[in-house]
């Protein structure tokens, strides 16, 4: 268990310099999170090689961009791209010492790679894209040295984009990688086809598109807000011999999306665990 920060706004707790390593689509969105959520901007590092527009104007609100020298930091977020953190390692060492706090949002990139590479006390942790407006949610583990109050501060800087859930078995990581971090696509995925398949049965594709993303947008705000299970939702929508059970026998069928979704997932894992090594 992790206890929050106490204040009611946890950012604003935070003490000592935060260095964020890569500011690309994720990395710019926790910085966003963070600015808006009340962190005061002068404690902010950002290393990035090519910052955006966007990235690069947040200079003008003191955070400090590339410094030549930045010293050791106490809490650096790794959100660079795992096939260029042994590159860019050796330079986030420089950073770090015993006592720092090192929270990586890298995929497939183990706690015992992080304290090689970069030493410090790790935070492993894996967010979605929905985080990028606020609804992402976060899954993180802890090394045994991350002390009470780090894990509290690394809980406060990954709740800037949502929600986030604290595990103690870090070989979970790999599912949750394919279950919440890859899960996104597979949304984005079943809006595509289910646009394609109202083409399909005729309808113009300008308005099959309209409805589809409608439809998954508007059943996911509805499972967002709702404490009903998934499956009762499910049911709710289904009469007994109507258009949704006709549906729902194909896709609930022995071949039908229970053993793809399996596989697909298990896929992923896979190559999570590949990523590791």
């Amino acid at each position: 268990m992790v206890t929050p920060l106490t204040n009611s706004n946890a950012l604003q707790q935070i003490t000592g310099t935060i260095a964020l390593a890569g500011a690309g689509k994720m990395g710019g969105a926790m910085l966003t999170g963070w600015l808006a959520g009340g962190l005061d901007a002068g404690r902010v590092i950002v290393i990035d090689p090519q910052p955006s527009a966007e990235i690069s104007a947040l200079a003008t609100k003191g955070v400090r961009l590339n410094p030549k020298d930045a010293g050791h930091v106490d809490t650096l977020v790794v959100a660079v791209k795992p096939q260029s953190f042994r590159e860019a390692g050796a330079a986030l060492k420089s950073l770090v010492v015993p006592s720092t706090l090192v929270v990586s949002i890298m995929a497939g990139t183990t706690i015992a790679s992080l304290e090689e590479v970069c030493g410090g006390a790790v935070v492993r942790a894996m967010p979605n894209t929905p985080a990028s407006i606020g609804r992402g949610i976060t899954v993180a583990v802890a090394a045994n040295k991350v002390s009470a109050t780090q894990r509290a501060t690394a809980d406060a800087l990954l709740r800037a984009t949502g929600a986030v859930e604290w595990v103690d078995d870090e070989g979970l990581m790999d599912a949750v990688t394919a279950v919440s971090g890859s899960g996104p696509a597979y949304i984005f995925l079943l809006a595509e086809e289910l646009a394609r398949a109202g083409v399909e049965a005729g309808l113009p594709e300008e308005l099959a598109t309209k409805l589809a993303r409608a439809t998954v947008a508007g059943s996911g705000e509805l499972l967002h807000r709702s404490d009903l299970p998934a499956a009762t939702l499910r049911r709710n929508v289904t009469s007994p011999g109507g258009t949704t059970a006709a549906a729902l026998e194909v896709l609930m069928a022995n071949d039908g999306l229970r053993p793809l979704m399996i596989r697909a997932i298990a896929a992923a894992t896979k190559r999570s665990k590949e990523l590791a090594k």
